[in-house]
């Protein structure tokens, strides 16, 4: 298999289809571990499956271009190698504009469920600034560190909150000399420069139209990712699709699914329903 990945489902269940969870940039499967889990419980015929996209996690081995494309390739392969074939996806940030382009790469898909992630490009970086401040505050870390409190302590010295500074040390790693950073600085630009450029409205506007998989946006009223210019972009393709697009706003900022988890797995079951 290609990409890492971790399964759930419920107690006691045999599942018949697969449901994939991906996560955003800098992070790993298991940051969606409580929402797949939470979800599998109430869709027991679902087995969630928890990606680890290329240059993150254990799927750091993984060669080639790394750009958002590649990653969705990677996901499709890695779908046609489980042993159960998948239904839907559901994907936050980069990984929700990884989902979109699954559309097209993997087959028998029936539900795209993005998580505040905008199809169209950033050329402004707009919503990601903390990213940014979290690249450039590892620029200057150094190579080692003598424990996880001095990485955490680090990131908040450069203004970064401490729970995302705690977020950011499962990417640490125990060596002789203290704990290192394991992600790539330069393959994390890459893949977030390819998200950034790269414009999937013209595929969600045919996706409206056709017969292939539903997709679900779902935005927080408080973030930033998704401008007014988007949030109408959305409002009217969703009016035009014939329930085949879907847009639902939850009180959240851009990690809907921390702010709001009871919000956004009322939207994740609400549009993803029982076989």
């Amino acid at each position: 298999m290609r990409l890492h990945v971790d399964l759930v489902q419920a107690p006691g269940a045999t599942p018949t289809r697969a449901f994939l969870f991906l996560h955003g940039i800098l992070g790993q499967g298991t940051n969606l571990r409580t929402l797949a889990r939470r979800f599998v419980e109430a869709r027991p015929s679902l087995q969630a499956v928890l990606v680890d996209l290329r240059a993150h996690g254990a799927s750091q081995g993984v060669e080639g271009d790394d750009s958002v494309v590649s990653a969705a390739d990677d996901v499709a392969q890695t779908a046609r190698d489980l042993a159960l074939p998948a239904a839907g996806v559901c994907g936050h940030s980069f990984g929700g504009k990884v989902a979109m382009l699954l559309a097209e790469r993997a087959e028998g898909l029936e539900h795209l469920v993005v998580l505040d992630s905008t199809p169209g490009t950033r050329a402004d970086f707009r919503g990601s600034e903390t990213t940014l401040r979290v690249l450039s505050a590892l620029d200057d870390a150094p190579a080692r560190f003598p424990s996880r409190d001095a990485f955490v302590a680090h990131l908040g010295a450069a203004g970064l909150d401490r729970g995302v500074a705690t977020w950011l040390g499962m990417n640490l790693e125990r060596a002789d000399d203290g704990f290192r950073f394991t992600l790539s600085l330069a393959r994390i630009r890459a893949l977030l420069a390819s998200y950034f450029a790269h414009d999937c409205w013209p595929l969600l506007e045919r996706l409206a139209l056709d017969a292939g998989p539903a997709f679900h946006l779902v935005v927080g009223d408080r973030s930033t990712v998704f401008d007014a210019h988007d949030r109408e972009r959305a409002a009217a393709l969703a009016a035009r699709s014939h329930g085949r697009c879907t847009v639902d706003v939850v009180p959240a900022g851009h990690w809907v699914h921390v702010d709001d988890p009871e919000g956004t797995l009322r939207v994740l079951l609400a549009r993803v329903p029982a076989a």
